[in-house]
């Protein structure tokens, strides 16, 4: 069996010791090599060509935010997971750090390290599985995404399926929901709307608490409509994204005002996309918009019904351009979506569909 090779990158030998055990207890993994920054790191890979690497956000010498400028300067196309831990300053750079080519990111352990060790593990190396994947031979997202957009759609069962339909549908709202892959996606959507949209934009991000903040502070400044993260009470606008914190599930209220909670977890996340999704189906009936994008498991299938019974528009991001098909197809196989769209589409449909009505 042909093993995943990955390099840890980190300044804390604890940290070093504790990801190296995580992926040398996976069968099909190993750790080929380790270092102490991004200087290092660069150096290591002159004699070790790894699959994957795990890289620290904060390290003295080189950080990186440095290391993966460095490797894009270098035309090196190796997968990197952004290792951060949650304090505000390394929220904002890990989303810089996935600007500039990272993969995914994982939060470190916070508090005992024992309580959150687990989750950090089976979240590791599921994603490393995952770069791995999706990048064995080398190629970076940004050439999956050129490859996916030159396929041709009537290759792709689902469009063949779901042919575009004509709606009559006044959208009052949008909803998009997305996980795995969803920073990325988010932002080719979303930066793709303009500022007079005419309707509010509520989104669940499957993020933990502080980076939810430096992600929706990131957006806003690389967008034209106005990006925030959401707070309990906030009056609904038009023109504006609203991004669920981390930690809270996020509602739309028939009051028009946000209402977050800490009821339990669904499918193991809070915010959930369902939560969201059913909250507005109640409030907006036939005037919403539902979207969902690349994701790991099936949150926001149930809302995708739920949109659907009260006479929303449904869609769902195609597989060529997801960077997992898991919730996307989840959405899909409830047999409730209208639309199945490249993400490179997306953006498109929703102003078409919104400005149809004079907005």
């Amino acid at each position: 069996m042909r093993k995943v090779k990955v390099l840890v990158v980190d300044d804390s030998a604890l940290m070093r010791k504790i990801i190296s055990d995580m992926i040398n207890s996976e069968k099909n993994m190993e750790v080929v090599g380790i270092a102490r920054n991004g200087q290092d790191f660069l150096k290591k890979l002159e004699d070790i060509k790894p699959n994957v690497v795990t890289l620290d956000v904060e390290m003295p010498i080189m950080n990186g935010i440095e290391a993966l400028k460095e490797l894009k300067r270098r035309n090196i196309n190796i997968p990197v997971i952004v290792l951060s831990s949650i304090s505000k300053e390394c929220s904002e750079l890990t989303m810089e750090c996935l600007e500039n080519g990272a993969f995914d990111f994982i939060a470190k352990p916070s508090g005992s390290i024992s309580l959150d060790i687990d989750k950090v593990e089976n979240e590791l190396i599921s994603k490393i599985n995952l770069a791995y994947e999706k990048c064995q031979d080398g190629c970076s997202f940004e050439e999956i995404r050129s490859i996916s957009k030159e396929l041709s759609i009537e290759l792709n069962e689902e469009n063949k399926t779901i042919p575009k339909k004509a709606f009559t549908n006044k959208v009052a709202a949008l909803v998009i929901g997305t996980s795995t892959g969803g920073p990325k996606a988010l932002h080719e959507v979303v930066s793709n709307l303009p500022d007079d949209l005419g309707i509010p934009v509520f989104v669940v991000q499957h993020m933990p608490a502080t980076f939810t903040k430096a992600f929706a502070e990131r957006l806003n400044t690389k967008c034209k409509i106005t990006v925030v993260e959401a707070y309990d009470g906030q009056v609904v606008l038009n023109n504006v994204v609203y991004i669920a914190p981390g930690g809270f599930h996020m509602e739309v209220g028939k009051d028009k005002k946000i209402h977050l909670n800490k009821e339990p977890t669904i499918w193991g996340v809070r915010p959930a996309v369902d939560k969201l999704f059913k909250s507005a189906a109640v409030v907006y009936k036939e005037k919403l918009l539902s979207v969902v994008l690349t994701g790991m498991g099936k949150d926001g299938a149930e809302g995708t019904i739920e949109v659907k019974k009260n006479g929303g528009i449904t869609i769902s991001e195609d597989k060529s351009t997801s960077i997992i098909y898991g919730m996307p197809k989840a959405a899909f196989e409830t047999g409730m979506v209208d639309m199945v769209l490249r993400l490179d589409k997306v953006a498109s449909e929703i102003v078409k569909l919104v400005k149809r009505n004079g907005r």
